[in-house]
């Protein structure tokens, strides 16, 4: 990665993480389905009609809403619209749009399913398969028997059309981006593409007709449904395992079953949908942990603009050092961030069943409805927790690590250097701390007990610096103060965990280090 793709990288991040996940994937989706309406008007897309899709979407909108907001409550669960919305579009994309009453009631089954299998196929809170591949997946195998061949509808992937190239590949990169599941999605890219091709050449062989190889390269990325399958459906944080390796495990599954189908009994292939749901189950076997409750026990400020939560975790948790969790706080007429956020965990394994995290307070004049129902709780109330996440893990072995942390970005590597002491682990490690005054300094004292040599980086001078701390003397932390601190940047393993703005400023320095692992966040 050049330094200024991951400056830029990191600036587009920090835009996106203005929107939750829901809200960008519903406003991306839309958008998609307003060009398709759009180019059905003007007869650039001949099938489906603008009528197939108003009508096919109103179906599925209400299908899916309806059996959303019964289970939802009989759970005693908030109503997410946007996810019904999300689950309608990925699903008005995938199978065939109709008006004809067959087809409409083919949609309402579809939709349906998908929604139910939220509920019904799910493993302590998390999808074992995408909802929209299962639906899909259901009708088109139902329509394929005899005494249900009336349904006028099944999979058609007509999202998989030249027109709709360019629209997809924009709209899709803006929810990698702000998912980090660029490189994943490319890798099933290139194995869906690579497959697909030489299907194509063993088809022409058989059937002694000429192969050529731009034409299969053409048809495999512009007239496919891998773009589409890629970015809107295999990104889907809830079907991924948590580790990076393991998600690009799944994206060769996806891409090697999608790019060659496989027919099932002459009646039906095993196509996009199906070899997603194949990939959901590896993703599952991966991740057999689920989600668990967390018992609010106390709030104390960490700093004058910061506070850290302590829980007491109902059920196993387990996580490594360094990754994240995501708290749901249902709350009342949720903003555009929605319900659910991600913390660093600020604890060590060793730890449990004790769990912290720990948030800047923020805008205190306009903070979001999700700050204000995480302030509103008291000691006792109980929060979701989704799973935990990521591959921000210190290297293994003795390699010389560098860690660069901005304000309450330091979560993470609490987390990392309790595990290490209370373990008995040492490892050749120098953080440095930026903050903007040094009453900021969050977890001070954690942090000086692990011994690890600090350079703090604030306005004013700390008071009664530890003796392996040292302050640098006022200067704002840059690359250029970054590359003086850490003389032997070069042979460091670089970890940096802070807002977006602020790695990109440093990546020209980082980029000398041995390797990045980076954490950025855009507030809450």
């Amino acid at each position: 990665m050049t330094t200024a793709f991951a400056a830029a990288r990191q600036r587009v991040l920090a835009v996106l993480g203005a929107l939750s996940m829901y809200r960008l994937v519903l406003f991306t989706l839309t958008a998609l389905a307003l060009v398709a309406l759009v180019l059905s008007l003007f007869g650039v897309i001949v099938s489906p009609t603008p009528v197939e899709l108003l009508a096919s979407f109103a179906v599925l909108a209400v299908a899916i809403s309806a059996v959303d907001a019964i289970a939802q409550r009989l759970l005693r669960l908030p109503w997410r619209v946007e996810s019904s919305l999300v689950t309608a579009l990925i699903l008005l994309f995938v199978l065939r749009p109709g008006i004809e009453p067959s087809a409409l009631l083919g949609l309402a089954i579809a939709g349906a399913v998908a929604s139910a299998s939220k509920y019904l196929i799910a493993w302590r809170g998390r999808h074992i398969f995408n909802p929209a591949a299962f639906g899909a997946a259901v009708v088109s195998i139902l329509g394929a028997f005899g005494a249900f061949s009336w349904l006028g509808t099944s999979s058609s992937w007509w999202v998989g059309t030249p027109v709709l190239v360019i629209p997809v590949v924009l709209l899709g990169l803006a929810v990698l981006w702000r998912t980090e599941k660029v490189g994943v999605v490319l890798l099933f890219l290139v194995v869906a593409v690579a497959t697909s091709i030489v299907r194509q050449a063993m088809q022409a062989g058989q059937f002694d007709v000429s192969f050529d190889l731009t034409t299969a390269l053409s048809f495999a990325v512009l007239q496919s449904p891998f773009l589409f399958l890629g970015a809107f459906m295999l990104s889907e944080p809830l079907t991924l395992p948590p580790r990076r390796r393991q998600q690009l495990v799944v994206a060769v599954v996806v891409g090697l079953l999608a790019g060659w189908p496989i027919s099932v009994a002459g009646l039906f292939t095993l196509g996009q949908e199906r070899a997603l749901l194949i990939g959901n189950l590896v993703a599952f076997a991966f991740a057999l942990r689920g989600s668990v409750r967390l018992v609010l026990e106390r709030r104390a400020l960490v700093t004058p603009t910061a506070q850290e939560l302590t829980f007491r975790a109902k059920g196993r948790v387990r996580f490594l050092p360094g990754q994240y969790l995501e708290l749901d706080v249902p709350h009342r007429r949720p903003d555009a961030r929605g319900t659910r956020r991600e913390f660093s965990i600020v604890s060590a394994p060793a730890d449990l069943p004790t769990l912290r995290i720990a948030y800047k307070n923020g805008d205190q004049q306009h903070p979001s409805s999700y700050k204000r129902a995480l302030a509103a709780a008291a000691p006792g109330a109980t929060f979701a927790v989704t799973g935990t996440w990521g591959d921000f893990i210190l290297p293994r072995g003795e390699q010389p690590v560098l860690m660069v942390a901005a304000g309450i970005g330091v979560t993470p590597f609490v987390s990392q250097l309790r595990q290490l002491q209370a373990t008995g682990q040492r490892r050749d490690i120098v953080l440095v701390y930026v903050a903007s005054s040094a009453e900021e300094l969050a977890f001070r004292d954690e942090l000086a007990a692990t011994g690890v040599r600090t350079v703090v980086f604030t306005r004013d001078e700390p008071a009664d610096l530890p003796p392996h701390w040292t302050w640098g003397q006022g200067a704002r932390l840059d690359a250029e103060t970054l590359e003086s601190a850490v003389d032997d940047l070069s042979a460091r393993h670089a970890f940096i965990s802070g807002p977006p703005r602020l790695i990109a400023d440093l990546a020209p320095a980082l980029q000398k280090a041995r390797s990045l692992t980076t954490d950025a966040f855009a507030g809450y």
